[in-house]
């Protein structure tokens, strides 16, 4: 029976994150993937939604000097197919080439996995055939799927999850969506962006995005209605059916009254279900949590040879997540001992329009745990580089401590470029520094950062506007026991 060192099962980001770590280690590793190589992450999820976003935000400035301005489907669909091949070639080849390195400490089958026992996998591979393997290390990472509801007709192609967009033959007249999270206000603003598409978002509660703050959320929902949008809040689907190849819901709303849509297509985003149906877990001993995805402690399992990583955990479906846990899993196995991941500051991008990017506790996080802290927020319309590219809607907002060390807690910025805005502000609360460091560095001219320079500046009782001046530009407030008051200065 042949033995590695390491055996991966998905060979997704995160699996596929972990095998490249093991080989740092000089270890002899086997990936397993069951169908593609790259996962969802590339042929269902980030790579395809993002390249979709990406078009649709160029569709969208476009149509903001040439109104009637209509998207060429087909040339969708070839950006889609080009950005897939792309990604789909690299990692393939760099696959094939490792095969061939004289070490042979990489090795790949394609096919499914099940656990014999804890060493042991058996793998019955696409031709038909079957093997069993065994390694003195496991790492789990298959991944996720989206969730169906049971009263839903789900057929990926009139009423959609996020797997089924790419069956889509032409941009839909009409869309519903169901799920306000992340993943549902993406796709509403992609068909928004694009001009030819009616959405309506499906919001149970009073806001959308949920999880974050108010002042983010409120730019978000204004844009999307700017786009056309129609945001129903507030409301719960009764039932949604597919009529003569359309689509028919029903929502009752707070105050009892009911509303009947008919729309073209539905796309439902209610979350993700991990993939652990086929691993046979119970032969290795390994627990599922109450979530029904597999137990972990620091990406350990229960079965102390056995770690897992990525969406299977359904802790943070996050690609950027699901490789570090898988990293920081084979450092565990082969490794110093590392400290425990932390899942506190991770930063985030929301691919909306205007993008939203954060780290580290939201304003209302820190209410919930009775932080007091304190806040400041510049509009995007004082930076320079919002206004050459006359992007001026959005903000930046830092939460401090509410003390003279003024120790960051978290940041958002809500605009154009927002994603390169946030990462000197994450190292700062990764390493526990402070602020003063980055106020004083020369940021680059004009350049979106250098709101986060005035955000600091403000902190610290300098910044070039003054915010008893610019009071609706620039804001400034003092949070304790869930009470907010503004002050003209920090200091």
């Amino acid at each position: 029976m042949e033995q590695y060192d390491l055996i991966v099962i998905g060979g997704g980001p995160s699996g596929y994150a972990g095998a490249m770590r093991a080989l740092d280690f000089k270890k002899k590793v086997l990936l397993i993937e069951k169908n593609r190589i790259g996962g969802a992450g590339v042929y269902d999820g980030v790579l395809t939604s993002k390249t979709l976003w990406e078009y649709s935000q160029k569709v969208c400035s476009i149509r903001e000097m040439i109104p009637n301005y209509d998207a060429d489907y087909q040339d969708i669909v070839k950006t889609l197919k080009e950005a897939v091949h792309e990604r789909k070639t690299q990692m393939t080849h760099h696959l094939d080439l490792l095969e061939e390195q004289p070490s042979r400490l990489f090795f790949y089958e394609n096919g499914s996995a099940s656990f014999i026992n804890k060493h042991t996998i058996f793998i019955k591979k696409q031709d038909g055939t079957s093997k069993q393997v065994q390694a003195e290390h496991i790492l789990i990472a298959t991944g996720s799927r989206p969730r169906y509801l049971p009263n839903i007709p789900i057929d990926e192609h009139i009423i959609m999850t996020s797997d089924g967009v790419k069956n889509i033959s032409q941009i839909p007249k009409s869309l519903v969506v169901l799920g306000a999270g992340v993943i549902g206000c993406e796709f509403a603003t992609i068909f928004s962006n694009m001009g030819k598409t009616k959405v309506y978002l499906i919001d149970k509660a009073d806001r959308i995005l949920p999880f974050e703050d108010d002042d983010v959320a409120e730019l978000i929902s204004e844009s999307l209605e700017k786009h056309g949008a129609t945001i129903h809040h507030g409301s719960s689907l009764k039932r949604m059916e597919i009529k003569n190849e359309q689509v028919e819901y029903e929502l009752e709303y707070k105050d009892g009254l009911t509303e009947v849509i008919t729309v073209e297509k539905a796309l439902v985003s209610v979350g993700r279900v991990a993939n652990v149906e086929e691993l046979k877990l119970e032969n290795a001993g390994v627990k599922l949590n109450d979530r029904g995805s597999i137990w972990d402690d620091d990406t350990q399992t229960n079965i102390s040879n056995i770690y897992v990583a990525g969406d299977v955990t359904t802790e943070m479906a996050l690609v950027n997540v699901g490789e570090r846990e898988a990293r920081h899993a084979v450092v565990r196995m082969f490794g110093p001992t590392i400290k425990p991941l932390s899942y506190q500051n991770i930063s985030t991008i929301m691919f909306l329009n205007p993008e939203v990017a954060s780290v580290g506790m939201s304003e209302q996080d820190c209410n919930k745990k009775g932080l007091a802290h304190k806040v400041v927020k510049l509009d995007y319309s004082t930076n320079a580089r919002a206004i050459t590219m006359r992007k001026t809607k959005g903000f930046f907002k830092i939460i401090v401590t509410n003390d003279n060390g003024m120790r960051i807690l978290g940041m958002r910025a809500v605009g154009e470029h927002a994603s390169s805005a946030i990462q000197a502000v994450a190292y700062l609360i990764h390493t526990n520094q402070g602020i003063r460091e980055l106020a004083d560095m020369m940021h680059p001219h004009p350049s979106i950062i250098e709101g986060v320079q005035e955000c600091l500046r403000m902190l610290l009782g300098k910044s070039i506007y003054k915010s008893y001046i610019f009071k609706d530009k620039l804001k400034c407030f003092v949070c304790e026991n869930n009470v907010c008051t503004p002050v003209e200065s920090l200091l």
